[in-house]
């Protein structure tokens, strides 16, 4: 066994430079696909099912590519053929977009959108582990962290800086404003570009060189539990269809369909594990969900509650700050809009301490290692998700926005180095793809309750989506104590 080389500081910002172009898209989408559905006519409670798009791609996306990527080998090598790809379709789908006219046609290509994000960013998480030593990695997913903390910040400001220099900040009927179109195709750019220095800056190891590292973890295929698997597919099978039939039964909202559907889904894939003997793509990513390292399932609690904050706030803050602090609940109202361009404000500042974290995490790391150093930053974030429903002061919105930025920067890091060193080289792609299911599956969940729970107990008030948000923020601080220390941290 051979070390694996350190890399410089400069050969890890061009292999993670290509994030920054990934962020900027998913910035944009985030901060302005809800204003787009309502400008397009989306009533506030049909905006999680219409985003449901997004998180669904992702789960049957990021795990085939990961399989997909673990098994390329060419002239581009091993992960950047799939950057090139992904990159190049965001970009269609980011030109696209902004000159919608119907709400179908906006929801499509969120799906296309999401979907070509997801090809290129889920070989990026196994790119960082392929490349890096284990000592190197933190510093790695921190540097992705920090492109992700600059491209956003960019990318949330810019339909704000527009309309500051003259551009259009009102949508007609039925349009959408000058400033989301232009902050669009700007974006396509800067995504392209960055992809294109990542792709032409930097090599990777062949296959059979990195398994003659010394990091690397060996392989053993573990054995399916097919009995196991049948009875946990007839379990979970059983439980969406009582889902089904109450939802039914006792005229429940149609967004819980979506959640039973998806336990019989899962149930059906049990089963389906339990007797077949094949061995292609798909059974293989479920083979390897069902016997995933005990790292990654205690890990997948804390991916878990993280994600299902994060999605709560990007679907939800728009709404609740343009009604709490703007008085608005009209998408084509002055007021709404100012809100709305506000809270690129504040989704820019996040990114923005996101990128300042993510240069203090390593020192964090350091001083009190992966797992207490991400339990503090989650919970500054849940503190700063329940500081909105307390804060009256639009222009203070930007103090919880520093603990946001470093749950953020966490989130996007510390998982990965705690992950990383538990995974084959052979396998990284796929087991990041199959990682990736907890931070979809929390999604969905979320796009089938959040507007259910908000109408039951809340009156319909989206701010109080935020508030929930940082509640499962703390659980997934305390989730991660649950996690062991790689030998060597902390």
């Amino acid at each position: 066994m051979t070390r694996k080389p350190a890399l410089s500081f400069w050969q890890i910002w061009n292999m993670c430079f290509g994030f920054l172009g990934i962020q900027f898209a998913f910035a944009l989408q985030n901060a302005n696909v809800s204003r787009i559905f309502q400008t397009l006519g989306a009533a506030v409670g049909d905006i999680p099912v219409l985003w449901i798009a997004a998180p669904l791609t992702g789960l049957i996306v990021q795990p085939l590519i990961g399989y997909a990527s673990d098994r390329t080998w060419g002239r581009l090598g091993r992960r950047r053929p799939y950057f090139l790809a992904g990159a190049l379709l965001t970009t269609l789908a980011l030109l696209w977009m902004p000159n919608s006219q119907a709400l179908w046609v906006a929801a499509t290509l969120l799906w296309m959108m999401d979907a070509s994000i997801n090809v290129s960013m889920e070989p990026f998480r196994a790119f960082v582990g392929d490349q890096l030593p284990t000592t190197q990695r933190p510093l790695g997913y921190a540097m992705q962290s920090f492109f992700i903390g600059v491209g956003a910040v960019v990318a949330s400001l810019l339909p704000y800086l527009l309309a500051h220099f003259g551009v259009s900040n009102v949508a007609g009927p039925g349009g959408i404003p000058d400033t989301v179109r232009d902050a669009f195709y700007i974006g396509g750019a800067v995504l392209l570009g960055s992809v294109l220095w990542t792709v032409c800056s930097t090599r990777e190891y062949p296959p059979d060189q990195l398994r003659t590292f010394d990091d690397a973890v060996v392989h053993t295929d573990a054995a399916v539990n097919r009995s196991g698997a049948l009875k946990h597919g007839v379990l979970w099978l059983l439980v969406g269809l009582i889902g089904v039939f109450l939802v039914y039964g006792y005229h429940l909202e149609h967004e819980l369909y979506l959640l039973a559907g998806g336990v019989m889904a899962f149930g059906l894939s049990q089963l389906w594990l339990g007797v077949t003997r094949q061995k292609g793509m798909f059974a293989q990513v479920m083979t390897d969900l069902h016997t995933m390292p005990p790292a990654m399932r205690r890990l997948a609690w804390v991916q878990f509650f993280s994600w299902f904050a994060m999605f709560a706030m990007w679907i939800y803050t728009t709404a609740g700050v343009a009604q709490v602090h703007f008085s608005s609940t009209d998408p084509h109202s002055a007021a709404y809009n100012n809100g709305a361009n506000w809270v690129g404000v504040l989704f820019a500042a996040y990114n923005g301490f996101a990128a300042l974290a993510a240069l203090v995490i390593p020192l964090m790391v350091r001083r009190w290692g992966l797992r207490i150093s991400h339990l503090i930053n989650l919970w500054l974030g849940g503190a700063g998700l329940v500081a909105f429903l307390l804060i009256r002061d639009p222009d203070w919105l930007l103090l919880p926005m520093v603990g946001v930025g470093f749950a953020w920067a966490s989130i996007l890091s510390l998982p990965y180095a705690l992950l990383s060193d538990n995974l084959p080289a052979e396998k990284m792609g796929v087991y990041m793809g199959i990682f990736n299911f907890f931070i979809v599956i929390p999604q969905l969940l979320a796009a089938s309750v959040l507007g259910v729970l908000l109408r039951v107990f809340f009156h319909g008030q989206p701010i109080y989506a935020l508030v929930l948000g940082g509640v499962s923020l703390l659980v997934a601080g305390l989730s991660v104590l649950r996690v062991s220390e790689p030998a060597g941290e902390g």
